[in-house]
């Protein structure tokens, strides 16, 4: 199984930056992708930004020019930067890797619990 734990959430002042991680543990083989989702209170979940294997970065228009997703393969972590913080920013982020556990298996979904995010003054 593969197992993801986020940290770095907390409260912050609109302006403020904070900085998510999120460390795999357990069996992978390789990672196809990995991602930062958000969930608002009454809100869907929806994407935040993708980093793929190859390095091909996409963002919600809403964060574009403020949040950066990057990742370090040696640590099987995923990260992201948060400047620029608005109210609107405020939910629970979930980090996301598409990943295999050996070779020859099929490309899983792997969840983190989440880790709020709360922007206000």
């Amino acid at each position: 199984q593969v197992q993801l734990v986020e940290s770095g959430g907390g409260l912050v002042q609109p302006g403020g930056s904070l900085r998510l991680s999120c460390a795999a543990s357990g069996s992978i083989f390789s990672i196809n992708a990995r991602g930062w989702y958000r969930q608002a209170p009454g809100k869907q979940r929806e994407l935040v930004a993708i980093i793929t294997s190859g390095d091909t970065t996409t963002y919600a228009d809403s964060v574009k020019g403020r949040f950066t997703i990057s990742r370090d393969n040696a640590k099987n972590t995923v990260y992201l930067q948060m400047n620029s913080l608005k109210p609107e920013d405020t939910a629970v982020y979930y980090c996301k890797f598409d990943a295999q556990r050996y070779r020859g298996d099929y490309v899983g979904r792997y969840w983190g619990q989440g880790t709020q995010v709360t922007v206000s003054s």
